[in-house]
Parts: C-alpha cells; sequence; structure tokens
C-alpha cells in the first residue's frame, strides 16, 4: 500500500499556490489602500482600475505584469514593494476592437514610474505595434520615482523612443487625468491626442514652485499648466473634459473614427441619411456682402451625416476648424476655415493646428474634405518675427504630402497663397468645387483696384476717386473675383449649387474609394518644423 503523505502534500503545496495566488491578485487590486482610493475620490477623480472599466467593454480587459514589483533597495523601498508597482496595464476592447492601455494608480507611490512599470508600459506599446492595435494612456503621475535615480529617467526614454516609432503606425491617445510634470510630459506630447480633464488635471515642464524661485513668477498649477491652458492658449491638448468619466467616453467616441493602424481603413457605419440629400439653407448662407461673417460649422453640420461633427482642437486657433464625421457612413477628416472667428485668415497657431491634424489623417487613411473661405495670411510684424513663413509652409507641405483622398469646397474667398495652401488642385487634390459666390483672386478687389488702378485712381478728382475706385472694385470683382475664371482653367472641376454639396463630396468619395498615390522613395520628408 502506497504511503499517502506526498499526495496529501502535494495538495496541501497546490492549495497554498491558490491561496498565494488569490492574495498578490487582491494586493495588485488593492493599489495604495481604501483610505487613498477615497482621497482620490474626494479629489473628483476615479482609480486606475475604474478608469480602466469605463473605458473598456464590459469584461474585455485582460491584465499583464499584475505581479511585477520594483527591484530597488534604498532609501528603504525594500520594504515597500507592492504588487503591480502602482501601474496597471494589458488590453481589451472598445466597440468590439482590440486595444491596449496603461494607466497610472495615483495611490501607489503617487503613480512614480519606476524602472519595473516602465517596462510594464514598454511591453504592451511593443505588444501593441505586433498586433497592430491602437494604445490608451491614462497619466496621472507624480513623475520620475526619486530613489530610483537614473533608471526611472532611463525607463522615460525607453517609452519615448516606442512613442515615436509607432507614431503613424498606430493610434496612440493620452489621457492627463491627474498631474503629468517635468520629463513624463513629452511621451503624450508625442501621441496623436491628448486629452485633459477641466478640474483635475494639469501639465508642465516646470512647476510653480520652481517657477517662483527661478523667476520670480506667481502663478497656480491650474493657470500653469491646466484643462483650458493648454486647450486654448498653448495647443497641447486636443481636448477637454468635465469629468474622468466624460473623458474616457469622449476617448471611446473618438476611437469609433479611426483605424487600428496604418494599414486599415477605418470604420465605417451604416446611416439612414441619404447621400442625394440636398439642404437648400446652403444656398444662402453665404451673406452677399463679402465682409460679413458666417459660421463655416453651420456648413460641415448641413453636410455630414446626421449633422454630426467630432470638433478636435475646438478652443485653440479657432480661425481654422478639424475635426472628424462620417460622409456615406464612412469616417473623413474635415479641415475649415472659420469666418466668424478673425475672418478664417490663416496665422501661426491655425497653420501649425491645421498641419498637424491634415498628417494625422493621412498617417492613418482618412480622407480629407476642406471647406475654404480664406482671406490670406495674417499680417503684422508679430506673424513675421514668430515665423508666419515657416509655419503656413507646414500646412502646406501637410496637405501636398497628403495622398489620401482629398476634396476641397471653395465657399467664398481664397485669396493668394492661402489659397495655394488650402487643398487646391495644385497639389495634388483629387476634387476640387466652388460655389457660385466663391472668390478666387490673388488678393481681394479693394486690394487689387489700389495696386492694379492706382494711377488712375490718383489722376482722378478728388471729389470723383470714391465713385471710381467702387466701380472698379466691382468690376474687378465681376471679371476675376469669381470661380468661373477658375473653372475655364481646370483648377476647379466644376460650380456647384450649394444644396448639392453633400451629394457631390459623396460621389468623389465613392470613386476615389480605391484611391491609390504614393511619394517619391527616401527615408522621410523634412517638414519646416
Amino acid at each position: 500500500m502506497s504511503d499517502p503523505k506526498p499526495i496529501l502534500s502535494a495538495a496541501a503545496k497546490h492549495s497554498d499556490r491558490m491561496e498565494e495566488l488569490r492574495r498578490i491578485s487582491a494586493e495588485a487590486e488593492a493599489g495604495g489602500g481604501p483610505e487613498r482610493r477615497e482621497r482620490e475620490h474626494k479629489a473628483g477623480k476615479l482609480t486606475a482600475r475604474e478608469r480602466i472599466h469605463l473605458l473598456l467593454d464590459e469584461g474585455t480587459f485582460e491584465e499583464l505584469d499584475k505581479f511585477v514589483r520594483h527591484g530597488c533597495v534604498d532609501f528603504g523601498m525594500q520594504e515597500q514593494r507592492p504588487a503591480g508597482d502602482g501601474f496597471v496595464t494589458g488590453f481589451g476592447r472598445i466597440d468590439g476592437r482590440l486595444v491596449y492601455v496603461f494607466a497610472q494608480d495615483f495611490t501607489v507611490f503617487g503613480g512614480s514610474l519606476s524602472q519595473a512599470n516602465a517596462q510594464k508600459i514598454c511591453k504592451i506599446m511593443d505588444l501593441a505595434m505586433r498586433a497592430g492595435a491602437p494604445v490608451i494612456g491614462l497619466n496621472d503621475s507624480g513623475g520620475a520615482r526619486i530613489q530610483e535615480g537614473v533608471a526611472s529617467l532611463a525607463g522615460y526614454a525607453d517609452i519615448f523612443l516606442r512613442n515615436t516609432l509607432a507614431s503613424g503606425v498606430i493610434p496612440q491617445i493620452s489621457a492627463i487625468m491627474g498631474p503629468c510634470a517635468g520629463g513624463a510630459v513629452y511621451s503624450p506630447a508625442i501621441t496623436d491626442f491628448i486629452f485633459m480633464t477641466r478640474e483635475t488635471s494639469y501639465m508642465f515642464v516646470t512647476g510653480p514652485d520652481v517657477l517662483k524661485t527661478v523667476t520670480h513668477e506667481e502663478v497656480t498649477k491650474q493657470e500653469l499648466g491646466g484643462a483650458m491652458t493648454h486647450n486654448a492658449t498653448s495647443g497641447v491638448a486636443h481636448f477637454v473634459s468635465r469629468d474622468d468619466a466624460d473623458c474616457l467616453a469622449m476617448i471611446r467616441e473618438l476611437m469609433s473614427f479611426l483605424p487600428s493602424n496604418n494599414v486599415e481603413d477605418p470604420p465605417r457605419r451604416t446611416t439612414t441619411d441619404s447621400p442625394t440629400r440636398r439642404d437648400d439653407s446652403l444656398n444662402t448662407l453665404v451673406p452677399a456682402d463679402p465682409q460679413l461673417p458666417y459660421d463655416m460649422k453651420d456648413v460641415i453640420h448641413t453636410i455630414v451625416d446626421e449633422g454630426y461633427f467630432f470638433e478636435v482642437h475646438e478652443h485653440y486657433a479657432k480661425n481654422i476648424v478639424v475635426g472628424f464625421a462620417r460622409l456615406d457612413g464612412r469616417p473623413v477628416g474635415i479641415v475649415g476655415n472659420q469666418p466668424a472667428y478673425l475672418a478664417g485668415v490663416l496665422d501661426i497657431n491655425a497653420s501649425v493646428k491645421g498641419a498637424r491634424f491634415v498628417r494625422f489623417c493621412d498617417a492613418f487613411n482618412i480622407p480629407l474634405i476642406t471647406f475654404e473661405d480664406v482671406p490670406g495670411f495674417l499680417p503684422g510684424t508679430q506673424q513675421e518675427f514668430g515665423g508666419i513663413i515657416r509655419h503656413g509652409a507646414k500646412l502646406l507641405f501637410a496637405f501636398a504630402e497628403a495622398t489620401v483622398p482629398k476634396i476641397t469646397v471653395i465657399t467664398r474667398k481664397a485669396y493668394g497663397g492661402a489659397y495655394c495652401v488650402m487643398a487646391s488642385k495644385h497639389i495634388r487634390t483629387d476634387a476640387n468645387f466652388a460655389w457660385p459666390t466663391a472668390e478666387i483672386a490673388v488678393m481681394g478687389p479693394e486690394g487689387a483696384v489700389n495696386i492694379v488702378y492706382k494711377r488712375e485712381l490718383d489722376k482722378a478728382p478728388e471729389a470723383e476717386r470714391a465713385r471710381l475706385r467702387q466701380e472698379k472694385i466691382a468690376e474687378f470683382r465681376e471679371r476675376f473675383a469669381n470661380p468661373f475664371v477658375a473653372a475655364e482653367r481646370g483648377y476647379i472641376d466644376a460650380v456647384v449649387e450649394p444644396a448639392e454639396t453633400r451629394a457631390r463630396i459623396i460621389t468623389s468619395l465613392r470613386a476615389l474609394e480605391n484611391k491609390r498615390d504614393t511619394n517619391p522613395r527616401k527615408k522621410h520628408g523634412n517638414i519646416p518644423l
């Protein structure tokens, strides 16, 4: 008869291991404990795991590296080695589509980056690249873990490298849901879109305390690097949300427009909005007086599916509008001059905003629809000294480089170099339409008359000069500042009735569905950064 003791011993050992698994798993899920979690809730923040639960489809999260612990033995750190080391990483699904995600847990060492948890992030980024899936980072961290010194800095650099290599290959989304300071800000800055929460997030390279010491400036964290500072003033962030839940819902919405990677097409949706729908309100939307403003968003909402426009960078450089919509169920990127703000003129900020959005859409196979009403580039010493030539060239470079389907509709003004820059026929735009209200010229009639008819006006009696000038302006506008001259030369494919714009765009998109265009072989272009 065999001895039962070894069998009992093996069973006990198995039971112990199961118990150890449950204990370590519970330790990781507990984070910094109930008191710290409650502190986060009182501050209006969710915990890392609560955020992931809201972001992903229910029951789809698969955690990786749950049992990782740091290896630091300095400053008594060997006595504090929580499972997971303050970061939650893994993968799951949004609307059934695979995404990789990491979330910093502020309740564990203030969400600080260690060598161990940096490796956790690098692992999921490497997996995302191999799987061709987006990466979403939920940032809430006090920065590098000081106790680990250069090892934590090396961790940041490892992440930066992967951000750079993944750029244009898979979508990268950053949510700033708490502090993000120092070197930590550069990983989000490389990613495609940055979300911030209105009251609970901030990001800056140098904090208020250091500023006060070094430059004697006194400023609060929110003033220096809060959500509205970066959404409206610096342009670093693209979206502002009410709170964590709103932020995560917005990320899910953004993902519905994006492909999983650069070799896939964006996801299409069925729509009940007729592709041939007319809207006669467009026929009278542009004012008869060319000096009067109107809202380009009214044009966009009227034309796109169900009138739904998901705007990006809403609060920054309002003279240009960018965002996502659908036409015939297909996601498109929208770029439009905004005559309701600074007359839709292009300045430094608008050029950079537009260029980055155009390049994102081109990288991820999202067709570009441009609505143009631009009187030119903003004049002035501030713009010239700030490099409007270089920054304006970014937008030109982006549109010219883009090989996705490109369609432009000129609603009113298209003057000078700005006409060329805004996806004109001359930089490989596939379909260029103009409304009858379009004015395409080197400059506006008023400025042109002052140059072309200067001598004639100078010779005219002073009493007649104003009347003669107005006559010449009307004559110039009739002869040159209209779409038919450009249409005669083939620079405009068609002058269309505004009410038919939706149908014309969708017909063109269908024709361009299998478009293939390439740029010359090269390592990469040298965009005028």
